[in-house]
């Protein structure tokens, strides 16, 4: 006994949850207790929607919103948990989902997603980040694909242009055109560091998803060094130069009028900047939405999944919530809403996007993600935790970010940065 750590400990008791968790829960009135970073935007009004359906099933919704970067909601959800008292569930994603449920004991949702029949209709990457010891202890409920274009129509007038860019060379000709057409700034990407890891992340998936897999994802040595991530790197450089350089760390969403007025002409951005467009009041018809440029003319897919995971709780109202809360996310009514406001696609592959209420852009997406899982070409994101633990992304945006940030690094130096920080993150 001496030989077992506590952490393997509680790790152990979450398969032993289910039982007793799906008895209580039938007599208790729900009640949830969630920690999530969205509190504005399309995402702060997505959870407000789901919070009140939650409340129209008859339970009582506790959402505690912590605003700003994920690592302050991961600060606040761990003095939670190391205090005895972890909400009902919180918003986690990716490698971190295995990771955090070796701190606290997880619920077993086994039984409930086997009666959803939940998944079925899920992508089996995706699946797996989701049951890391085999057991479902978390559920996604909504996708991005962090590399998707997004074109100004008024910069495309201005640019005379009418071909959607689908390789890298027909994006930097595009750029260019608008530069020429009196487009001030062809990019209208912000300076945050998420934004900048997805600068560098689209394009060296969409210089080569191979490359992409074996750098990002397994972290080889040889293909950190390789041609295709320093060709990134370059790819990266004349993004950074056609962005406003007084962006510095500021969020995209302050370039988006400048962006739909055409004195900004693309973004590479995922979906969830149709939903921040159309909350800010801007209409479809102002902007185009298209797969991010992939030099072998396949969709790459960089997938970003946002998910729930659920904490042991004893008290008999947190089981009946977490019970609610578990069937609200696989339904696909409640999907189709979150997505709907959010500018996402449902994770559940058999909801229909052809209907009112969906953009184009959104059809495509989900199109996109269909393309890429049968090419092999759908890559898990690093910018967004999706690839690597929060420690080796944070690593390696460091990098990503100092190089956007410093003309001075070339793309040679960055390659050996990058190898670098992620060796000393190992």
């Amino acid at each position: 006994m001496n030989n077992i750590s506590r952490r393997s400990m509680l790790a152990g008791a979450a398969g032993l949850f289910v039982a007793p968790h799906l008895t209580r829960a039938q007599a208790a009135k729900p009640r949830l207790t969630v920690i999530s970073q969205w509190s504005a935007g399309s995402d702060g009004a997505a959870i407000t929607a789901l919070g009140k359906k939650f409340e129209e099933k008859g339970g009582t919704w506790q959402h505690s919103p912590v605003p700003g970067f994920t690592t302050e909601m991961m600060n606040k959800l761990r003095a939670q948990i190391m205090a005895g008292d972890p909400p009902a569930c919180s918003q986690l994603k990716g490698p971190e989902i295995a990771a955090w449920s070796k701190i606290a004991p997880t619920v077993d949702l086994d039984a409930l997603v086997a009666a959803a029949g939940y998944e079925q209709v899920v992508a089996p990457d995706l699946a797996r980040l989701h049951k890391p010891a085999g057991k479902w202890i978390s559920l996604p409920l909504q996708i991005y694909s962090t590399n998707m274009l997004f074109l100004s129509k008024r910069a495309m007038d201005k640019a005379k242009a009418d071909k959607i860019p689908v390789t890298w060379a027909d994006f930097n000709t595009l750029a260019q055109k608008m530069k020429e057409g009196g487009v001030a700034h062809p990019i209208a990407n912000g300076g945050t560091r998420p934004d900048d890891g997805q600068k560098f992340e689209a394009a060296l998936a969409g210089i080569s998803p191979v490359a992409y897999r074996a750098a990002i994802m397994t972290l080889d040595e040889s293909a950190l060094k390789g041609p295709e991530v320093k060709a990134a790197f370059a790819q990266v450089r004349k993004i950074a130069d056609w962005m406003d350089p007084n962006t510095a760390a500021q969020h995209y969403s302050t370039n988006l009028q400048r962006f739909v007025a055409g004195d900004m002409g693309m973004m590479i951005q995922g979906g969830w900047a149709q939903g921040v467009l159309l909350n800010a009041g801007f209409k479809l018809d102002d902007f185009i939405i298209a797969p991010g440029p992939t030099d072998n003319t396949k969709p790459v897919f960089l997938l970003n999944a946002d998910a729930f995971i659920f904490w042991q709780r004893k008290e008999p109202d947190l089981q009946a919530g977490q019970t609610l809360m578990a069937q609200l996310v696989m339904d696909p009514a409640i999907q189709t809403m979150y997505s709907q406001i959010t500018g996402s696609i449902p994770v559940r592959s058999d909801v229909d996007l052809s209907g009112a209420g969906w953009s184009d852009g959104q059809r495509q997406t989900a199109a996109a993600l269909k393309e890429a899982v049968a090419n092999n070409q759908a890559v898990l994101s690093v910018a967004h935790n999706m690839a690597q633990e929060n420690g080796m992304t944070a690593a390696m945006i460091d990098v990503i970010t100092e190089y956007v940030k410093n003309k001075a690094i070339t793309p040679d130096q960055a390659v050996v940065r990058l190898s670098d920080a992620v060796e000393g993150a190992r």
